[in-house]
């Protein structure tokens, strides 16, 4: 039973440093092809990647079908909403409402699978809240933003809504995966949510009429690493969540160990200002997810 606790906190890990790298290796990505074009390749490269796995894929029963659907369309929403919300809104603000993910999720975990917070697991999560929020304000920072935005431009009231739904979506789908990974396997969890992901980024293209140009994607080698961390990092998490013992309370403050792969790459590969506060921030967040996993 320890053995398998171990493992299971040790592949939401892997999934958490990656998750880190696929934003760095996103914004790569985007600099070079539109939002959509990413999405769209990525997905479909990484269906791809699993096909060899597709004999494993099949026997279950029609409804979890319908249920895996139901999960791709709940991330299509989420990812769709959270481009939209962070295209026009400042990006300190986005960051701060992105926080409410992990409160989110530790909510679901909490009423929906009666996962009980410890003292350690309270304590954890409120620091790496802690932690995460002082990333986006370093101080000084809420003086200087309201000195520059004073007489200007409101923030659209509908963009807040999305970027909570695009959350909200987001902590949902993860307790869909803990709870589906109780009847299927975790080859039949990627396949499907994976081919009903390109299916639908497919559908929104050809209805919208967006043009993709499929030669300027395929060069893009960034796509194709993004699409390798993706493949890696979601089948850790699906294994995770098969396991009996994993709680997705604890997942979910384990699963922020990505952010200090961003403020390492802000540093080391986009020359970013101030890592000295950021490295301060991941100190919080580690003792916070080290307190989590007690």
């Amino acid at each position: 039973m320890q053995e398998e606790r171990k493992m299971w906190m040790w592949l939401v890990l892997l999934y958490g440093v990656f998750k880190g790298f696929r934003e760095v290796v996103k914004k790569k990505a985007l600099e070079k092809n539109t939002t959509i074009e990413v999405l769209f390749m990525y997905t479909l490269i990484a269906f791809l990647m699993v096909l060899p796995d597709a004999h494993n894929a099949f026997g279950m029963e029609p409804k979890y079908y319908a249920y895996i659907a139901l999960k791709s369309f709940v991330i299509f929403l989420a990812w769709m909403f959270s481009f939209k919300a962070i295209k026009k809104m400042p990006i300190s603000l986005y960051g701060v409402l992105d926080l409410s993910r992990v409160l989110f999720a530790t909510l679901l975990g909490v009423v929906v699978l009666q996962e009980v917070l410890g003292t350690f697991q309270v304590i954890g999560l409120m620091l790496v809240c802690l932690g995460l929020l002082l990333l986006k304000y370093k101080p000084g920072a809420l003086k200087k933003d309201k000195d520059k935005t004073d007489g200007g431009e409101a923030v659209d009231v509908k963009l807040v809504i999305l970027a909570f739904a695009s959350c909200l979506l987001n902590a949902v789908s993860g307790l869909m995966d803990k709870i589906l990974m109780k009847d299927i396997n975790s080859s039949q969890l990627q396949f499907w949510y994976m081919l009903f992901l390109v299916l639908m980024y497919l559908a929104f293209i050809l209805v919208t009429r967006t043009p993709v140009h499929i030669g300027s994607v395929v060069k893009n080698y960034w796509i194709w690493i993004l699409s390798i961390l993706f493949v890696i990092a979601d089948r850790a998490l699906f294994v995770a969540n098969g396991m009996a013992d994993s709680r997705i309370t604890v997942m979910t403050l384990i699963k922020q160990s990505g952010c200090i792969v961003t403020i390492l790459a802000g540093r080391f590969l986009f020359h970013e200002k101030n890592t000295g506060h950021k490295l301060v921030c991941a100190v919080i967040i580690i003792a916070g997810i080290m307190l989590g996993v007690l």
